[in-house]
């Protein structure tokens, strides 16, 4: 398994949409959670974007995850971060 770091841009011009879609959105947050697959999520105070752990077996995988988000086909963000984290304290 390995821990990614999302960081996602919102689509401003794409507030209304992405408040529609939200509800589902966190839903599935929350079976990814239940999975063991989402380690941490939650937007920004300025509401601008959001920060997203995953534990995944891999890349793949994450793609595959944030393929089926319902803010991925409502194009509501940009991925303006995906990498690899090596947590030193507090997840491990």
């Amino acid at each position: 398994m390995a821990f990614f770091v999302v960081q996602l841009q919102f689509d401003l011009a794409e507030t209304d949409e992405r408040l529609a879609v939200r509800p589902a959105h966190r839903d599935y947050l929350n079976e990814l959670k239940e999975a063991g697959k989402l380690v941490a999520a939650g937007p920004f105070t300025d509401q601008t974007g959001a920060l997203l752990v995953y534990n995944v077996a891999d890349e793949a995988e994450l793609r595959d995850i944030l393929a089926k988000d319902p803010y991925t086909p409502a194009e509501v963000y940009q991925l303006a971060l995906l990498t690899e984290w090596q947590p030193v304290h507090g997840f491990n």
